[in-house]
This record gives structure tokens, sequence and C-alpha cells, in this order.
């Protein structure tokens, strides 16, 4: 003989998650998420100043080779789109190579041009990134001259 099972009747089975085991879940999750999230964010701003000083030291030796065959660096007016073509701004260089120093010029990690000061205030010429917030002058700038602070 088959019985029928009403609702009131049937075992109350429980099936999902309570509100209480979603928000502890949550808040582990929250947690972890504040601890590794700041983490993840200062490796990508190391990652950024590391990017700097390589393009600089870069341009520095770029800029070496510019001097070696034409016996002075660009000066500012030319600045550092010189390594790339041959300028026509005085004075002219006396060799340049067919293809230039670079083949183009990186931007910084914070999307500007990396400036030339010739000549320099820090040295014969200062080449650098005006860092994150973007001003010349100011103490996040990174230049030839501050390479060492940065590594």
């Amino acid at each position: 003989m088959n019985k029928i099972t009403r609702p009131s009747q049937a075992k109350n089975k429980q099936s999902g998650f309570t509100l209480l085991e979603v928000m502890v879940v949550i808040v582990i999750i929250g947690l972890i998420g504040g601890m590794v999230v700041p983490n993840l964010m200062d490796n990508m701003d190391q990652a950024e100043l590391k990017k700097a000083v390589s393009d600089v030291s870069a341009l520095e030796t770029s800029l070496t080779m510019y001097k070696m065959d034409n016996y002075k660096y660009p000066n500012t007016e030319q600045g550092l789109e010189a390594l790339v073509e041959e300028t026509d701004i005085e004075p002219l260089p006396r060799r340049f190579p067919n293809g230039g120093y670079v083949k183009r010029l990186p931007s910084d990690p914070w999307g500007n041009d990396y400036q030339l000061l010739n000549p320099g205030e820090n040295g014969d010429i200062d080449i650098f990134s005006m860092g994150p917030d973007g001003e010349a002058g100011t103490e996040d700038d990174i230049g030839n001259w501050n390479l060492a602070d940065y590594q």
C-alpha cells in the first residue's frame, strides 16, 4: 500500500546557503582582497619606476652615441627627437646614421614625453621623466642625475 506524503508530513530538508553563511564568505573574500590589492598596487608602482629608470638610461646611452658622432649633444630646442630623425635646427649634426639612434621615443609610464635639457641643471645634460605628477622640477622627477635613488 502506497502512502501519500503530504507537505506537512515531509521532513524539513534545508538546501542552499543561509544568509549568515553567505555573509561570512563575503567578509572573508573582502579581507583577503584587502591584503592582496595593496601589494599588487605597490608592485605596479615599482614596475613604473623601473621602466622610467630603464628608459632614461637607454636614452642617455643613445645621446652618448650622438655626441661621439657629432662632438656635442643635441640642444634643448632640438630635444630628444634629434635621436630619431636628423634635425634641421642649428647646430646641424655632422653625422647621422640611417634609421637614427633610436627607432622611436618611448613615453614615460605616465604617458608623458621624456625631457632633455642642454645645458642641464644637474650635469652636462638632463634627461628626465616628470614623474607621476607630470610636472617638471618636482621631487618625483626621475632623471639621469638620480637614477641610483630608484634602483
